[in-house]
């Protein structure tokens, strides 16, 4: 992480819900001021870096909720993500 990029909040820091919701008091402007000055476009990926992009993802899936994630791409490809998460778990 380079020092001009935000601190990502761990997996289990994020409140993803089914639903998306709206940030409220205090945690709406921690949430905002974890967010890029601007969007980049390097090599043909947005942001400087995966830990950037996986931080405004978390912070999308807050608002916009699971259940609008699935439906992006192939359901199936969702379920076999679900699959190795439960393998790397039962391993641990």
């Amino acid at each position: 992480m380079s020092e001009n990029e935000p601190h990502t909040p761990a997996s289990g820091e994020w409140n993803v819900e089914a639903q998306g919701r709206a940030w409220n008091g205090d945690e709406a402007w921690s949430r905002y001021k974890l967010t890029p000055h601007k969007i980049e476009m390097i090599d043909g990926k947005l942001f400087w870096s995966d830990e950037t992009r996986l931080l405004m993802l978390g912070l999308l899936l807050e608002n916009c909720g699971a259940d609008a994630a699935v439906r992006f791409g192939n359901p199936e490809v969702w379920r076999e993500a679900v699959a190795r998460l439960g393998d790397e778990q039962a391993t641990k």
